[in-house]
């Protein structure tokens, strides 16, 4: 299962301190990231994602970077998503049912107005007390939602066009 954390701020510089904490908690082995990114929104309105070098080391295989693109797209930049693709729509259920549904997307796009910055973590594994320690010193407002390994692997497969099979 991985947790997917949201930290809104409203200084973009005090987000990409917490980001580069993050960064360093990874290397510390307190947290086990999938994906990282810094979001901010200009004061014209504009998402801006940012995901700086070292956190490009994060996307292990074409599908980590896949899922996490995804899922990154899904609650940041979407947010009306209107009339989508046939596929795409179908990837959007599936988050819907990963618990990453309307009322957490709302609440990312409530957070991310403009003049604003978000630090988005994906982790697959977590040391929860260590981690808020660390990131206390920067305050911000913490959304959370858990996505269940299976439905991981699911959205995965859908999205590299795999069959479940194996060898």
């Amino acid at each position: 299962m991985s947790e997917l954390i949201v930290i809104g701020y409203d200084d973009h510089a005090v987000a990409r301190e917490a980001f580069e904490t993050v960064q360093r908690l990874r290397d510390d082995h307190v947290v086990e990231l999938r994906g990282l990114a810094v979001v901010r929104v200009d004061q014209d309105g504009e998402t801006h994602v940012d995901t700086p070098a070292k956190s490009e080391e994060i996307a292990l295989s074409a599908t980590a970077g896949a899922l996490w693109g995804l899922v990154l797209g899904i609650i940041v930049l979407t947010p009306g998503i209107g009339a989508l693709g046939a596929a795409l729509g179908g990837l959007v259920g599936k988050l819907n049912q990963m618990g990453v549904d309307r009322g957490f997307r709302q609440k990312v796009s409530d957070l991310l107005e403009p003049g604003s910055a978000a630090v988005v973590v994906m982790a697959s594994e977590i040391t929860e007390d260590r981690f808020a320690a660390a990131m206390e010193p920067f305050g911000g407002t913490v959304l959370k939602t858990s996505l269940p390994e299976e439905s991981e692997r699911e959205l995965a497969e859908q999205l590299t066009g795999a069959g479940t099979e194996t060898a």
